[in-house]
């Protein structure tokens, strides 16, 4: 379906959890409260009203952002009854344990069976709804919703694709009218469409219901369509393009403007500079927070590597931020000071393709084995990340000697801000290939999110405690 459809359902199936869960709470609340008097609850349950509203309000907050944050939303109308009852089942599970968090922290004596029959009959209810789901929103939409109709201008495989694509929706409501094209005729899908002759649009538009067109011809026949559009556009109708035809595989498309000039823009990097900027105000709250929690442990580590090996404290390395930007990296020194003169005699050891990589490197001192072990080497890089030449989350930076060996795929993973963390540390860290680790990073790149990268901070922090994965 359309995103704006998509976007419109979700937002439905948050409201329905809203309204059962809150179904479930007064029941749980009702339940308990009629079993006072009667053994073995032979102790009084009762809880304030102003009190219950802020119980009831933080499930609700707890519930939803679970929803989102498993993406139990985006499959709620087609997924199989059994991934339907997991999902529903941890979704509730997690929400109970929010709401025992929820009374510790307002030292409330909740009686645990209350907890018990809220989350079992939030997903009892939950269930009973997202089960059904499919079928409840379709009957709603055929007695009360509107029919969208839309025409598919194009005959070729690309039309046709479309055509199949307008098809699988027809539970939200959208109607394949027919397709257009130079000569009338019949396009066969899951059924026979008429295909009308493009100079007929005009009467076409009087005599039927069209809410849009979608053009989808190849791009050398765009130009020829001019007059299509302006009667289009003449008429009120919406009109979409459908340019699959560029060779954009990683790339998200989006009309921007410079000025009164449309641009139809590709990017095959997040661009959203909302959350964007969400990610940067994160990187510099917890950046700043942690930088003043671990500054007496800083101190005390440059004063231990000053003790224990001659050179500076701190290491700093040219590295290659967003875009290809040089930036200073900064690392507790982990190595004997002239660990680089001795780097091309240990070549022949490294255990990556591209990256300089030695299991148990012999340049290692004491204390610096126990720093990468536990990866307080990398603390110093807060200040990067405060500085805006990393981030909390992203891709490794790399050595420029690194990058001018990569392949030109490989090169994607510099449009995103280099990170203290990514995704193959949850992976193996250090034991995972250099090609590996590259898909890894392109992996984020696409599906990027300020869920995925909390996701990776909280699945990091295990890892970095018990040493797990790190040369």
């Amino acid at each position: 379906m359309f995103n704006r459809h998509h976007r419109k359902v979700k937002a439905i199936f948050g409201f329905t959890d809203s309204a059962l869960i809150s179904v479930a709470f007064f029941a749980a609340y009702q339940t308990r409260f009629r079993l006072n008097f009667e053994q073995p609850f032979h102790w009084l349950f009762y809880i304030d009203f102003r009190v219950a509203l802020l119980l009831l309000f933080t499930s609700l907050l707890s519930f939803l952002a679970i929803g989102y944050w498993f993406n139990i939303y985006e499959r709620l109308d087609s997924a199989h009854p059994r991934v339907v009852l997991r999902d529903t089942f941890r979704q509730c599970f997690l929400g109970a344990i929010c709401l025992v968090l929820a009374e510790y922290m307002l030292r409330l004596d909740l009686s645990r069976f209350f907890v018990a029959l809220f989350g079992f009959y939030a997903w009892i209810l939950l269930c009973l709804f997202r089960i059904n789901a499919a079928r409840m929103i379709g009957a709603v939409r055929r007695q009360f919703g509107t029919s969208h109709y839309v025409l598919v201008v194009g005959s070729n495989e690309r039309a046709r694709h479309v055509g199949e694509a307008l098809e699988r929706s027809s539970d939200y409501g959208v109607r394949l009218l027919g397709f257009l094209d130079e000569q009338p005729g019949l396009v066969q899908l899951s059924k026979t469409y008429e295909q009308y002759s493009i100079s007929g649009l005009p009467d076409l538009l009087r005599r039927h219901v069209i809410d849009e067109i979608i053009f989808a011809v190849d791009s050398q026949r765009l130009g020829e369509m001019e007059n299509v559009f302006l009667v289009c556009d003449e008429e009120g109708v919406r009109t979409r393009v459908a340019v699959d035809f560029f060779p954009h595989v990683n790339s998200d498309v989006y009309l921007d403007a410079l000025g009164t000039i449309p641009l139809l823009t590709f990017s095959a990097a997040p661009h959203d500079e909302i959350r964007l900027l969400v990610k940067r105000l994160t990187d510099v709250v917890l950046a700043g927070i942690a930088l003043v929690l671990l500054m007496p442990l800083m101190l005390l580590i440059v004063l231990l590597i000053r003790l224990t090996s001659p050179g500076p404290a701190i290491f700093r390395q040219e590295r290659c931020g967003l875009n290809g930007r040089r930036f200073t990296f900064y690392k507790f020194r982990s190595m004997r000071d002239n660990a680089d003169e001795l780097k091309a005699s240990l070549v022949h050891l490294s255990s990556k393709s591209i990256a300089f990589k030695i299991p148990n490197d012999p340049r290692l001192t004491r204390v610096g084995r126990i720093l990468r072990k536990f990866s307080i080497d990398e603390w110093p890089q807060l200040w990067n990340v405060l500085k805006g030449e990393m981030s909390l989350v992203g891709p490794r930076p790399a050595v420029p000697e690194e990058v001018e060996l990569y392949e030109r795929w490989q090169r994607r993973r510099l449009r995103m801000r280099p990170g203290l963390t990514c995704l193959w540390t949850l992976a193996g860290r250090d034991a995972l290939d250099f090609e590996t680790w590259m898909k890894m990073d392109m992996n984020y790149i696409d599906n990027w999110s300020l869920t995925l990268d909390w996701k990776i901070i909280v699945g990091t922090i295990p890892r970095v405690l018990v040493g797990k994965g790190a040369n």
